[in-house]
């Protein structure tokens, strides 16, 4: 109970969705990348500004009551299960007035672009919770940092 009580407080619930999402999002733009050539394909999309706007519904919901459940505002796009695990659903991405003569809307430069935006998102989520693991190791050890 007393652990669950300390990984559950603070930002680790937050980081841990964020995680979830980044992770997640690089699955759906390596897919569109993988199928740049293929004939008919659409892009699918996880959107970051809808994502951020929810958890910082969350975030605030939290900081007025911080003993309440850390609680992701679902969206056509994403949603939290019964075991809190973060379930996405990505969208065929909006077309940019351009439809290519094979039937995509795909240009892989802003694939390549949104991917390495997601790298260096999901790299900062992970040195954050390397963080807050090594400070809560300190602490169970009893060393003073």
């Amino acid at each position: 109970m007393f652990i669950a009580d300390v990984v559950n407080r603070g930002t680790l619930p937050a980081l841990e969705k964020a995680w979830a999402f980044t992770e997640a999002r690089h699955r759906v733009l390596t897919e569109n990348i993988a199928n740049i050539d293929t004939p008919g394909y659409r892009t699918k999309h996880l959107d970051t500004a809808v994502f951020q706007e929810a958890l910082g519904q969350a975030l605030a919901r939290r900081s007025e009551d911080p003993t309440g459940a850390f609680e992701l505002p679902a969206s056509q796009q994403f949603h939290t299960d019964s075991g809190g695990r973060l379930v996405v659903t990505p969208t065929e991405e909006p077309p940019e007035n351009i439809l290519f003569h094979d039937g995509t809307n795909a240009r892989l430069e802003r694939q390549m672009a949104m991917l390495a935006e997601n790298a260096m998102m999901h790299q900062m989520v992970a040195e954050l919770l390397k963080s807050r693991f090594s400070g809560l190791k300190q602490a169970i050890s009893g060393q003073v940092g």
